[in-house]
């Protein structure tokens, strides 16, 4: 059994600080009951704790440590970029080629804009689209989690599914009566809305695989209809990728399914660990934001050299060298085996991967949308979480968040974590 006691006490004293101790509900531990661990360092794949613990971290920061924790080349390029100065409130190149090599990277980008969250891409990204369309409405899916922009706050994540109503107090129904809520891979409902309300839909916003009802993938029809619907009836098709970009594929969710969409909005990888996202698309949309038209965004951190400089270095190396082929080969293995280990002990369970993100829901049916993951056996997961901090692995804290595997993870970690797992299954049936 792991010793807690210094996050124990710390979070005693951060709940006097902080609002539930936490600056992340994600933190917080409230799916799986108990105090959050405090962490003091990372290496690597690896996370360590202030009572010196040492765990296999499948969260990466929830998404941008692909390369791992502290790589050397994007800390250098951190400690390189602060020795000039931490923040200009003016233009400087390093902006602009961070844009060149998304562009690069991702071709329906032709405009990019850099901003500081995922939240603030997403927000933003809304904003020019029914710019650019002069229409109100929006359509996101049951489940999707787009940061907590008010309009879109609505059935996300875990929470409620329910068609128009805020899922959080402060949240106006005025607010959310523009926001259109289906069921992800919903293809009827879909051609319905559209249907019904031909002129009035400005944009369609998803995670084209989902990260945040856990890993949930796209069929081919439901991406297809996306894309027929939205180019038929004008409408902004949004992607996005704050956790699929250069994860699943270099080039996102976009590249490995091969559907093009109007907007993009990006995080996590793209700032290489350091608080930095992006949107961007088409130009004639792009060029509706200020100054270049009259959509107003802007903020005073946005493009900041730090960030860039993290951004820029964990890019190249993610083209210089793709670790792609060898994370999804690690990442099945380890999907394999947490599946095998929960199966051969009786146990209900999926195992849902998309490259190197990946959930195993405690179900007995496909996870297809939020309807069936909120069927998930949520205690059995937490059982099943704390089992596994006791040895040394630290999964994400609800069973409706991906883990995420580094090119760090070695097959070693692989067995002990499946080896971990395997003890756990074994002790429900003992």
């Amino acid at each position: 059994m792991i010793v807690r006691d210094k996050s124990i006490s710390a979070f005693a004293t951060a709940k006097k600080l902080i609002p539930g101790g936490v600056n992340s509900p994600a933190r917080a531990f409230g799916a799986v009951g108990g105090e959050p661990i405090f962490m003091d360092r990372a290496s690597r794949q690896y996370l360590y704790d202030i009572d010196g613990n040492r765990y296999i971290d499948y969260i990466g920061s929830w998404g941008p440590m692909i390369l791992g924790h502290a790589h050397p080349e994007v800390l250098d390029a951190i400690q390189q970029a602060a020795s000039r100065g931490t923040s200009f409130g003016a233009p400087t190149e390093r902006e602009s080629g961070l844009a060149a090599l998304i562009q690069q990277i991702m071709p329906s980008m032709e405009r990019v804009r850099l901003v500081s969250s995922g939240t603030e891409a997403v927000m933003s990204a809304i904003r020019v689209a029914r710019g650019a369309t002069g229409r109100e409405k929006v359509i996101k899916f049951s489940g999707c989690y787009h940061g907590h922009v008010d309009s879109l706050l609505v059935s996300a994540g875990s929470a409620a599914a329910t068609l128009g109503v805020p899922d959080s107090p402060g949240v106006t129904r005025g607010t959310s009566q523009d926001t259109i809520v289906l069921n992800y891979n919903d293809c009827t409902s879909l051609q319905r809305v559209f249907e019904e309300l031909p002129t009035s839909i400005a944009a369609v916003i998803l995670e084209p695989v989902v990260g945040n009802m856990g890993t949930v993938i796209p069929t081919p029809d439901f991406l297809n209809a996306l894309r027929s619907l939205t180019t038929q009836y004008g409408t902004v098709l949004i992607f996005d990728e704050v956790m699929t970009g250069f994860r699943v594929a270099l080039g996102g969710a976009q590249e490995r399914f091969g559907i093009k969409p109007d907007m993009t909005t990006l995080g996590k990888i793209v700032g290489g660990g350091m608080p930095l996202a992006a949107y961007g698309g088409r130009a004639d949309i792009m060029d509706n934001v200020m100054p270049a038209g009259k959509v107003y965004q802007a903020g005073t951190l946005a493009g900041n050299p730090l960030a860039t400089a993290a951004g820029t270095k964990t890019l190249e190396l993610l083209s210089k060298n793709p670790p792609y082929d060898r994370l999804e080969a690690v990442c099945k293995r380890l999907g394999d085996g947490l599946l095998n280990a929960a199966l051969s002990h009786g146990h209900a369970a999926q195992m849902q991967r998309v490259g190197s993100m990946l959930t195993l829901f405690f179900n007995a049916a496909p996870v297809v949308d939020w309807p069936t993951a909120d069927r998930s056996d949520r205690k059995l997961f937490a059982k099943y979480f704390w089992s596994l901090i006791n040895d040394g692995v630290y999964m994400p804290c609800s069973q409706f968040e991906a883990l995420f595997v580094s090119d760090c993870h070695t097959d070693e970690d692989i067995d002990v974590t499946i080896a971990a797992a395997n003890r756990f299954f074994e002790s429900l049936s003992a």
